[in-house]
């Protein structure tokens, strides 16, 4: 008799559990998703969760004040990126994408061993889309200065594949160049072809766009190249990869989001309104509310 009813307690304390659990998975499920980049760069991912992760809401912030990031020391990157979590984190954010590949290659590490949540970055999905598209063995990587220098990319490509040469390029113009919206521009052309002329002399056959700004550029950059060339997007394997890392921990957003009145949250640390024109140029759908913030008051007290 006391073994039965011993069991029963049980059975209702675990079940009570297992309750709860589910309860607080479906509350952590419904929160945003955090973005961020040095600018309108990371608009390229948010973009493609968008497209493949259509329930899943965002909070993106672009640290306009500060752009570019490319040029600055591993120490002020680092810097930067927590003072940004510590933003997103105010703002409920179930996990954090990390939408630039500078701070993804000199911050992301520190970041993930400080906070509690998920954190991805874009050069680990860039890096083996690389090596699994190469028939010659043969990729490029163009990148800020910071991501060039810190060998990154060339570490996680080797990682996927030890016999692939990789070539890469610091582009440190193209980033003020998008910031711009010199997408089109004749100077914007002819930067890019002084970047990208010793590039096509590599016989590569396949070119990684290592700073989200790039894909902004991606036909121009195309044209360059040629047609025998791949560019790679780190941003769309960006998003599968998020997909797959909320599905893991149980957190993936179901229905319920899609009617959320509030789906897509923008902040920046200057210049909204060019923010905003940018934006409304390039997502799939218009923006109209685009609130700036003083980020240096999330640095650490």
């Amino acid at each position: 008799m006391n073994d039965n009813i011993n069991d029963n307690i049980n059975d209702n304390i675990n079940d009570n559990i297992n309750d709860n659990i589910n309860d607080k998975l479906r509350d952590i499920a419904t929160a945003p998703v955090g973005v961020f980049d040095s600018g309108v760069g990371g608009l390229t991912v948010a973009r493609e969760i968008m497209r493949q992760l259509p329930n899943e809401k965002i909070v993106y912030f672009g640290d306009t004040a500060r752009v570019p990031y490319g040029s600055k020391s591993k120490e002020t990157i680092i810097r930067y990126s927590r003072q940004i979590v510590r933003f997103l984190e105010t703002k409920g954010v179930k996990a954090i994408v990390v939408a630039c590949n500078t701070a993804s290659a000199l911050a992301l590490e520190d970041i993930r061993h400080e906070i509690d949540m998920p954190i991805i970055g874009v050069v680990k999905p860039g890096a083996k889309v690389a090596a699994d598209n190469t028939v010659n063995k043969r990729v490029g990587v163009i990148a800020t200065e910071a991501t060039v220098n810190s060998k990154i990319y060339t570490e996680y490509i080797k990682r996927q594949d030890k016999e692939i040469t990789v070539i890469e390029k610091a582009c440190p113009l193209f980033v003020p160049l998008v910031e711009e919206g010199w997408l089109k521009d004749s100077v914007t052309e002819e930067v890019a072809k002084r970047y990208l002329g010793e590039m096509k002399k590599e016989n590569i056959d396949a070119l990684v766009l290592g700073c989200t700004h790039y894909p902004l550029l991606r036909n121009m950059i195309g044209q360059i190249m040629g047609e025998s060339v791949r560019l790679v997007n780190p941003a769309y394997e960006t998003a599968v990869s998020l997909g797959e890392l909320l599905n893991e921990k149980g957190i993936a957003a179901g229905n319920e989001n899609r009617y959320a009145s509030e789906m897509y949250d923008f902040y920046v640390s200057d210049a909204a309104e060019k923010f905003k024109r940018f934006a409304n140029s390039i997502l799939p759908f218009r923006i109209e509310n685009i609130e700036q913030i003083n980020i240096e008051e999330y640095a650490q007290k």
